[in-house]
């Protein structure tokens, strides 16, 4: 029985060795064991996971990094997100601590349709373990009057509104790839031109996520973001502001491709992050 039983698990080690759900690599394409790379992580003040947001093992990872970061560092660990807007903090710390319901969080943080299965796990842990977590994302409101009428529209605001978002004027460089790709990306949008607005929405995005992880960062503490991969690429969008609030950071960028073949991924597949996390493109979707 003894020795049916080391046989059968023998097979499920071959199995899953055939058919990695992931694998971890740094820019050259050379794997890094997970351990190492959480160990990694522990070096650096902040630390950027970008994701796909309907990517199951990205999601997964998130947890477990976040799991064994904590414990890395032992509890030194703040948490943010993009999925979160900074007028939600209110609410959020209200329900990390345990005096609002999940029912009234839930009703009034204007959550994400993915945030049970992808998000609220990271925000439990949080609970669970007294850690912060940072709402870093502007209000989508503010956002929107950007793309419509240009960073002028933000003048107009009170100085409460103001306070939400990266003080004003935020930088901009319309010459930055992911500005100027998203520019391109505009004209497929409208009449054939490129609206001018939509990428310094973009910015002011990505400028407030970076002001309000500069503004939560701690001595010791490792500061773990979540957000889109196209936010913190080729350490662009919210790691370029984040450099210019605060160039002594130590910051290390996650990323994620989803490719055909794990074990023969483009240069371009490798290019995005410091580390990248590789996943079949045919895996599970969360929505």
């Amino acid at each position: 029985m003894k020795i049916i039983s080391i046989f059968l698990i023998s097979l499920l080690m071959v199995g899953s060795a055939d058919k990695p759900a992931y694998r971890l690599v740094d820019k050259s394409g050379t794997d890094i064991d997970y351990s190492a790379l959480v160990t990694k992580m522990a070096e650096y003040d902040v630390v950027f996971i970008g994701e796909y947001h309907n990517n199951s093992i990205n999601h997964w990872l998130e947890l477990q990094f976040t799991k064994d970061l904590y414990k890395e560092k032992d509890g030194k660990i703040i948490l943010g997100a993009e999925m979160f807007e900074t007028d939600v903090q209110l609410i959020m710390n209200e329900y990390l601590a345990g005096k609002v319901k999940d029912r009234n969080f839930e009703d009034e943080a204007k959550l994400w349709p993915n945030y049970s299965t992808d998000y609220k796990p990271l925000l439990e842990f949080a609970k669970e373990n007294s850690l912060e977590f940072i709402a870093t994302n502007v209000p989508r409101r503010y956002a929107s009057m950007v793309a419509t009428g240009g960073t002028e529209a933000l003048d107009a605001l009170t100085n409460e509104a103001k306070a939400l978002m990266a003080p004003l004027p935020f930088a901009y460089d319309a010459e930055l790839p992911c500005y100027a790709k998203m520019m391109q990306m505009s004209m497929g949008m409208g009449h054939g031109k490129p609206n001018e607005n939509l990428p310094k929405a973009q910015a002011l995005k990505d400028a407030t996520m970076a002001y309000f992880i500069n503004k939560n960062v701690k001595d010791g503490y490792t500061f773990v973001h979540y957000n889109g991969a196209y936010h913190s690429d080729y350490g662009e969008g919210v790691v370029w502001h984040l450099k210019k609030y605060n160039p002594d950071l130590k910051i290390l960028v996650i990323s994620v491709s989803e490719v055909s073949d794990l074990n023969n991924p483009s240069m371009e597949d490798l290019e995005k992050g410091d580390y990248t996390i590789l996943t079949p493109d045919d895996i599970t979707r969360t929505y």
